[in-house]
């Protein structure tokens, strides 16, 4: 099926400087500064970043980062309950690396300066969340392991004299050589220092790392930068982009109101993994009955329990109890919650704190092979950014950090063999184009009416014919609100067409005209490419099987 067409570029003016360099990480997350301080060693490298270095989402990680650190867990357990989350879509071998190398990984974080929650016998504190039958989430701050692990990054970072930082900066376009390989990047530099403006990097290597696409929907977890930004520029780049349609929904989202938008607090899943649990309206407990771990259910499960119950009562959100905590509890391990929700008027020591799904990750994206690499040479991926086949059709909680320090560091690995050449950039001929920056809160309405939690035929049909019209809008002058408005329409495109295709309920992906999981048909991964005219392709039989957990469980 197709899409309608979309920007093959953006429109910009002209690059008034030029820089080269050997690698340029987009992002400042745990992938982006993990996989600049390991490329530091292979040459020179350039950390390009939207707002400020720690802006991006990993700070606003609370539950923590899952790795088999506790002598009575194991890889084989992670990578099973990795699998069982993934509902079938995951890659085993992807899976065996995470958690593989995950220890290892969180280790080398400590030795870099990560401080995380200890026990009195000085061993790392393990908390369990959702899906996971073992307590292997390492956390920092109680709940502000994210922030924890940004900070010691960061402080690496800025260390690194041999490391440079341009922030403020939107990454716009991929430079490629003839034969479409990367030869750098064009961006924008938002009024700061000496390289003001469009400019062109040129570069060997250009590593994704610039986070999801939560600011498609009205209400997420994500913070503003989060537009598509790398997804968008991969498309229009040729690269293969995988599983889109996979987009979780956080199901314990702080609820604000009707009128809510933007960024909205998380209550982490950590709280339920210490023994808070959902009820309705009426006090009643729902998840009893869904899944053997109730509350701690993988998120889709939750999720889509909190849905079905909101649509038979008629509310517009459910409660999380949590007040047999006490107030010690509350102080010590999940701090920031705390004051999060008494900034908003809710003492959840006392009283039962208002929760809905809201956007939270996007499992799909740039699909890379074990290695960090697109489809496009000289282009790699990492974190949310990227599909390396760990997440399936749903993320296991607290498997992002782990995910971005695991193959960010692969991908430096990789790399150590020899950078590539650096390239001449061929002549762009693609057609350049701009969505009007208005368009953004129409667009986040039909993404959450059409392509949110509950979906179907009718419903993303109307969500695109919606799309189709704002791709159509005359756009004003190019700027960071209209590149970013196109980007966000370029994923909202990609994101429809795929879930349109997909004709079954599984992880994350819910069609209510399709409620069951159909292995026979949809046991597989789902590409999309954009066209040199600009349109959408989604090939609607090129499935790559996997073996289901099931059979990897039993085999």
């Amino acid at each position: 099926m197709s899409a309608p067409a979309v920007p093959q570029r953006l429109a910009a003016p002209a690059p008034g400087w030029t820089d080269t360099v050997d690698v340029v990480v987009i992002g400042s997350g745990v992938a982006g500064l993990t996989a600049a301080l390991k490329a530091r060693e292979l040459g020179s490298v350039l950390v390009v970043t939207k707002d400020v270095v720690a802006s991006g989402s990993t700070q606003w990680a609370q539950g923590g980062v899952a790795a088999a650190l506790d002598p009575e867990d194991s890889p084989e357990e992670h990578l099973q309950d990795t699998l069982v989350a993934g509902a079938g879509l995951s890659d085993p071998e992807a899976v065996h690396v995470l958690v593989t190398e995950g220890p290892d990984a969180v280790r080398d974080l400590i030795e870099l300066g990560a401080r995380f929650d200890t026990l009195a016998d000085g061993e790392i504190s393990l908390g369990r969340e959702g899906g996971h039958h073992r307590n292997r989430i390492a956390h920092a701050g109680g709940d502000a392991t994210g922030a924890e692990i940004e900070r010691a990054l960061v402080a690496a970072v800025r260390r690194s004299p041999d490391i440079r930082i341009i922030e403020h900066a939107l990454v716009l376009d991929l430079l490629t050589a003839d034969d479409g390989a990367v030869a750098g990047v064009t961006l924008h530099v938002m009024g700061e220092g000496q390289l003001d403006g469009v400019g062109a990097i040129r570069s060997r290597v250009v590593i994704l790392a610039s986070g999801g696409l939560g600011q498609l929907y009205a209400a997420t977890t994500n913070p503003s930068v989060s537009t598509g930004d790398g997804m968008a520029l991969a498309l229009r780049a040729g690269a293969k982009v995988r599983d889109l349609e996979f987009v979780q929904f956080h199901p314990t989202v702080l609820w604000l109101g009707k009128g809510a938008r933007g960024q909205q607090p998380l209550v982490s899943e950590a709280v339920r993994g210490e023994g808070a649990f959902l009820v309705d309206h009426l006090g009643n407990r729902f998840m009893q009955g869904q899944h053997e771990l109730a509350d701690l259910a993988p998120r889709d499960i939750v999720a889509k329990a909190i849905m079905r119950q909101m649509l038979a009562t008629g509310k517009d959100h459910v409660y999380l109890d949590a007040r047999h905590f006490g107030d010690e509890k509350w102080r010590v391990r999940f701090p920031t919650i705390l004051a999060s929700c008494r900034s908003h008027g809710i003492d959840p020591v006392r009283e039962l704190i208002p929760v809905a799904p809201a956007c939270h990750y996007s499992s799909g994206g740039v699909w890379t092979d074990l290695n960090g690499q697109t489809s496009v040479p000289g282009l790699y991926a990492c974190g949310e950014v990227a599909c390396t086949g760990v997440h399936g059709a749903n993320r296991l909680a607290s498997n992002s950090l782990l995910e971005g320090l695991v193959f960010a560091r692969r991908i430096a690995a990789h790399l150590a063999a020899g950078l590539p050449v650096l390239r001449e950039p061929a002549s762009d001929r693609r057609h350049p184009g701009l969505v009007d920056a208005d368009a953004v809160p129409e667009l986040q309405r039909a993404m959450t009416v059409g392509a949110g939690v509950i979906r179907s035929a009718n419903g993303l049909t109307e969500a695109g014919a919606t799309i189709g019209k704002l791709v159509e809008q005359p756009a004003g002058e190019p700027g960071t609100p209209g590149w970013e408005a196109t980007n966000l329409v370029t994923v909202a495109s990609a994101l429809i067409a795929a879930a349109t295709v997909r004709e079954e309920s599984r992880g994350s992906h819910w069609r209510e005209d399709h409620p069951d999981r159909d292995d026979l048909h949809w046991s597989g991964n789902l590409d999309l490419t954009l066209s040199a005219s600009g349109a959408l392709a989604v090939p609607e039989a090129t499935f790559v099987p996997h073996e289901s957990e099931e059979n990897h469980r039993h085999g």
